[in-house]
Formats: structure tokens, C-alpha cells, sequence
């Protein structure tokens, strides 16, 4: 019976990623149609007509990287045509500048869907860590890279961000987050020893999280080794999911703590029969059950090695 269910689990969860790369197949279609109609009937103008009419832009787009790839040493065909390489031919927008969709143009307003601006980034920017661009909660969200990045002025020391640095980038959307490292205990973000995509790849990934790697606890131990193991005796909870009891971005409790000890470990462990308890009732609250937290301030009092221990005598985490 057990088997069969287990079958029937994996037979779903098949024909569910069959089916989401069936649907992300089709949509790809559509937007390259959609793109190719676009291109269709029109002709490169040039960069300099462009920058005839659009000085300003052109003069920040000059001191990019992308201006000194395209227009001083251009890999390719497409790098050659300059600004042409992002936004399309030019010659409808040269006949009719008021016309919206004249122009291949990275705003909500443009007419064009995000997928098919996208497609001209990645167009060059494809692979390595846009690998899992496609399906992940950004691209199915309709992110565009023109709200992260803008490559026309360089706002950021790297990577044409929209803002001056990763996080500020992040933050503008994850709003929930910004709270949250602002709290009592925090990771160091705010103070710069880390950024958002040393956990995270914004570009996509096999996580929901768009995590840079397989787990939560892989994550957390790029920074936090000696908390890996293998330990002769581990505690279950942490081998599961560092979660379970941390906060990752920020907690009002210590060591970002998702509530403060020793509530934290009664969630899990109850004090019945515990030795502390056995002796209060024999002693200051004889003949009565005593508030569990008379333990002490925390469980870590004794139970120090709480990520586990690999001393002979380390069974209850003790050593």
C-alpha cells in the first residue's frame, strides 16, 4: 500500500515538471514570435542617429561597460550595433518618435511584454548563473531585468544595478526583509560584510528561495563550518533545517533566535521528568508541578554542545 502511494507521488510530481516545461517551452515560442514580428519590416539606423537625438543618455551610456564593449571592441554582430543591440532597429522610432512600440523600450509602459525584453539581455547574457532563469519565482513573477539593472548609467561600482548597491536593489521589492535586518540581532548585512546574493541568486535556482545552494543548511554552512559535522551524537533538529530555530535575515532574540530559550526548546522537549523538575518538586514547590522555565535562564546552561558533540559522553549534547 505504502509502495503504491509513493509510486503515485512520483507519477505526479513527473508529470507536474513535464507539464511546467511543457507551458514554459510554449511561452518561449510565443515571445520569440512576438520578438521576431517586432524586428520584422524594420532597419539598423546606427548609434550615431541615436545619440544625435538622445545626448544625455548617450553620454551616460558612454562611461558603461557595455559602451566600451560595443562601441570600442564589439565581439559579434549584435555587440556592433550598439544601442540598436538592446532596443531593436531604429528606423520606425526615426519615422514616428512618438509612436510607444516604435522602439524596443525596458518600461511597463512600452507594450511589450517583460519576456520579450528580457529575451534581448539574454540574448547575450545567458548561462552560467541565469541557468534557471526560466520558471524561477522572478521570471514567473514578470521581473524584468530592467528592474534590477539599468545599463544605461552606472548607478552601482558593479554590475549596472538600479541602485547603488545589491541590497538597496533587493530592498526595493523585499520590503518584509529590510524589517527584519533592522531587528536586535541581525545578520551583518547592514554593515557590509555581506550581501544578499552571497545566500541568494536572484537569477534563478533549483530553490524556491533562489537559495546558491541545494539546502538551507548548505547555505548556512558556507560561513558556519564548524556547525556541519558529522557529530557522533547530533541533534535532529538542526541536521533537518537550521530554521527550525534560527531566523535567518534578523529576530529580536539572540543569535537570531525564532523565540527566546528556553520556550524555543520546550517546543520540542517538555520538562516532565526532566532531573531539574523532580528536584523542585521535592524540594521548593513540594507537592506541586513547577512552571517548566524554573530550569534556568536556558536549556544551553548544561545542554551546551547544542549542534551536537562528538565527546564519548556527549549523548544529551552535554559535551
Amino acid at each position: 500500500m505504502r509502495k503504491t502511494k509513493t509510486i503515485r507521488i512520483f507519477q505526479n510530481a513527473l508529470f507536474a515538471s513535464l507539464l511546467t516545461l511543457f507551458l514554459l517551452a510554449i511561452s518561449a515560442m510565443l515571445q520569440a514570435e512576438e520578438t521576431a514580428d517586432y524586428f520584422a519590416n524594420k532597419n539598423y539606423i546606427g548609434t550615431e542617429l541615436c545619440s544625435a537625438c538622445h545626448r544625455d543618455l548617450a553620454a551616460h551610456w558612454g562611461r558603461t561597460t557595455h559602451a566600451r564593449i560595443f562601441l570600442q571592441n564589439p565581439g559579434n554582430e549584435i555587440e556592433s550595433r550598439g544601442c540598436e543591440a538592446c532596443h531593436g532597429p531604429g528606423s520606425e522610432h526615426i519615422s514616428d518618435p512618438v509612436k510607444a512600440d516604435g522602439i524596443l523600450r525596458f518600461t511597463n509602459q512600452s507594450g511589450h511584454a517583460v519576456g520579450v525584453q528580457n529575451r534581448q539581455c539574454l540574448q547575450c547574457h545567458q548561462g552560467g548563473n541565469r541557468i534557471h532563469w526560466l520558471s524561477s519565482v522572478h521570471e514567473r513573477f514578470n521581473v524584468g531585468c530592467s528592474d534590477c539593472h539599468n545599463p544605461m548609467a552606472n548607478f552601482s561600482s558593479a554590475g549596472l544595478l538600479a541602485r547603488n548597491g545589491i541590497n538597496e536593489t533587493c530592498f526595493m521589492c523585499h520590503q518584509d526583509q529590510r524589517s527584519q535586518f533592522r531587528r536586535r540581532s541581525h545578520m551583518p548585512l547592514l554593515e557590509g560584510k555581506i550581501t544578499c546574493t552571497d545566500c541568494h541568486n536572484p537569477h534563478g535556482s533549483t530553490t524556491r528561495a533562489l537559495l546558491k545552494t541545494d539546502t538551507v543548511n548548505q547555505t548556512c554552512y558556507q560561513c558556519h563550518a564548524e556547525k556541519r559535522g558529522p557529530f557522533l551524537f547530533e541533534h535532529a533538529p538542526v541536521r533537518d533545517n537550521c530554521l527550525n530555530c534560527h531566523s535567518p535575515h534578523g529576530s529580536n532574540h539572540e543569535k537570531l533566535l525564532i523565540t527566546a530559550r528556553p520556550m524555543l526548546c520546550q517546543q520540542c522537549h517538555t520538562a516532565l521528568g526532566h532531573v531539574n523538575e523532580l528536584l523542585t518538586r521535592g524540594g521548593l514547590a513540594s507537592g506541586s508541578r513547577p512552571d517548566p522555565r524554573l530550569m534556568g535562564r536556558s536549556c544551553q546552561n548544561c545542554h551546551a554542545q547544542i549542534h551536537g558533540s562528538n565527546h564519548p559522553s556527549g549523548a544529551r549534547l552535554h559535551r
